[in-house]
């Protein structure tokens, strides 16, 4: 923090009066201008030589002896307030008596404050004041960053330590402080229901906070929104980040506060790394007690389970597989860990391999949902099932998930697979040489003699071996369809009209020709 304009000009003993009359509202804008340092010079074009946030002491040799004369002060008033510059003071019967009008002019109309330096005050000792009020301000900001940091260890000794430094941050800065999991979802905010009346800035955060996190390294960021400075920083490893920080108020972050935030993202990120220490032996546990309840030794689990997170899902349950890529399995998990203390008694999960076992109640359906939207990733749901049925329903659930991995990212259920049939499943497995090969006598004959045996055989079969309508769907005679079929049945050396000769033709066609399976296979 930087002294203002408006306590420089109050100091008694340099006598310095602000010049001109400016409206009440441009004026406590103009006495609200940081004061880094006080420089002098008589130059035409000082700028080279100053920085933002200075004041420029000058005695006006560069403007001539031509008083009456406004031709150098526009220009000259328009170079310091594009630099930057917080204000000119005019030292007074040095090279001459008063501060000349056309300077005056120039500086209200450019919004430059203009002071006057009497004669008995040495720019020396206005440059010394300036210095004064900033080592005092430096001092006392390091002074509260102490303070703030002390208060802030001591906060993390309670039982709850991170919540404690968070809300210990917050009061500090007087800034509300906001935790996001590693999942990009609002964990904790302080002070408590910042977000209630806000939903619109709660958005605003959120985005850029998985925003971060989608990056998967540490970074940070500030920005705008709502007349609040937002910042942001990560928490965690570079590949394991654990969530992220955010912070927002009226100001931004001064080098003392942004010190005190650095203290705490460190506490914060040890916390979390200590959390997640614990997440995995957790999970160690779940997996064990997932195979557990799989062996049929429900009781046993559900008195471990009520002790660490509460009773499991009530019967009967859905049981989900879901995929879990490595680099994202511990965000996953941290994910499901947060639903089961937001819905106890809705799931119950474990890690078996490389992928999450889900048993949800069915009330619960909306979270699997969620995840598979949050993380992109595939799912497979099993019908409605008991504890007792759990190996059942798993196998249900695997067999889900590989249907859809087929497709885009989301949940696909059993019961739909099954609706599509036993023998929709042929399109998808090794059957097709085996189809190949029952086909091959058909195939080579159309190959060779330009004949559409194949195409019959398929059209026949979709008519439940009616001649008539297999006919009219290829537009051509009932006895054309009855000659290709004969023909087809001597090459294939099977007996049509037999339903299992039938029934492992048409299987033939699915494994191999999908234009044949599609019908079958959709939902």
């Amino acid at each position: 923090m930087l002294p203002t304009l408006r306590r420089l000009l109050a100091d008694p003993n340099l006598g310095l009066t602000l010049l001109g009359d400016t409206p009440p509202a441009a004026l406590e804008a103009m006495l609200d201008r940081s004061v880094e340092w006080v420089h002098s010079s008589d130059l035409a074009d000082p700028t080279p030589f100053l920085s933002e946030n200075q004041v420029l002491l000058t005695t006006g040799t560069q403007f001539g002896s031509d008083l009456a004369s406004a031709g150098d002060y526009q220009p000259y008033v328009q170079r310091l307030r594009e630099h930057g510059i917080t204000a000119l003071g005019f030292g007074t019967e040095v090279i001459r008596d008063g501060t000349p009008d056309g300077l005056l002019a120039a500086c209200l109309s450019l919004g430059l404050p203009l002071f006057e330096v009497p004669y008995r005050t040495p720019f020396i000792a206005v440059a010394r004041a300036a210095g004064d009020l900033v080592a005092e301000d430096r001092y006392a900001r390091a002074t509260w960053a102490l303070r703030a940091q002390r208060a802030i260890a001591l906060a993390a000794l309670r039982p709850d330590g991170l919540s404690a430094t968070l809300a210990e941050l917050s009061t500090q800065l007087g800034h509300w402080v906001a935790l996001f999991d590693a999942s990009g979802t609002l964990d904790r905010v302080f002070p408590r229901g910042t977000f209630t009346a806000a939903p619109d800035a709660l958005a605003t955060v959120q985005h850029e906070a998985r925003r971060l996190l989608a990056r998967g390294q540490r970074s940070s960021s500030a920005v705008n929104a709502g007349g609040e400075t937002l910042t942001l920083q990560t928490l965690g490893g570079h590949d394991h980040l654990r969530g992220v920080l955010a912070l927002g108020g009226p100001r931004a972050l001064d080098q003392a506060s942004t010190e005190v935030v650095t203290s705490v993202i460190a506490l914060a990120g040890l916390a979390l790394e200590q959390n997640n220490a614990l997440d995995r032996a957790q999970g160690l546990l779940r997996s064990g007690l997932m195979h557990t309840l799989l062996g049929g030794e429900q009781k046993l689990v559900e008195q471990i389970s009520r002790q660490m997170w509460g009773e499991l899902p009530a019967a009967p349950v859905l049981v989900a597989v879901v995929d879990a890529p490595a680099p994202r399995r511990d965000a996953i998990t941290e994910y499901l860990e947060v639903r089961v203390e937001d819905s106890p008694g809705q799931l119950f999960f474990a890690r078996q391999d490389d992928v999450m076992v889900v048993c949800l109640a069915r009330s619960a359906r909306g979270i699997l949902s969620d995840l598979c939207t949050l993380f992109d990733l595939h799912a497979g749901l099993s019908d409605p099932t008991t504890y007792r049925e759990l190996p059942r329903a798993l196998d249900q659930g695997h067999q889900a998930l590989a249907r859809a991995r087929e497709s885009a990212p989301g949940v696909t259920e059993f019961g739909v697979v099954a609706q599509q049939g036993v023998l929709a499943l042929l399109a998808r497995t090794d059957a097709r040489e085996v189809g190949l090969a029952t086909l091959a006598p058909v195939l080579t004959h159309d190959r060779t003699h330009s004949t559409e045996l194949l195409t019959t055989l398929r059209a026949w079969l979709l008519c439940n071996g009616h001649f008539g309508a297999a006919a009219t769907q290829l537009g051509v005679h009932r006895h054309t369809v009855r000659t290709r079929i004969q023909l087809a049945e001597q090459l294939l050396s099977r007996d049509l009209n037999a339903f299992p000769a039938r029934a492992d033709l048409w299987a033939a066609l699915l494994a191999t020709d999908s234009t044949v399976a599609e019908p079958m296979i959709r939902p």
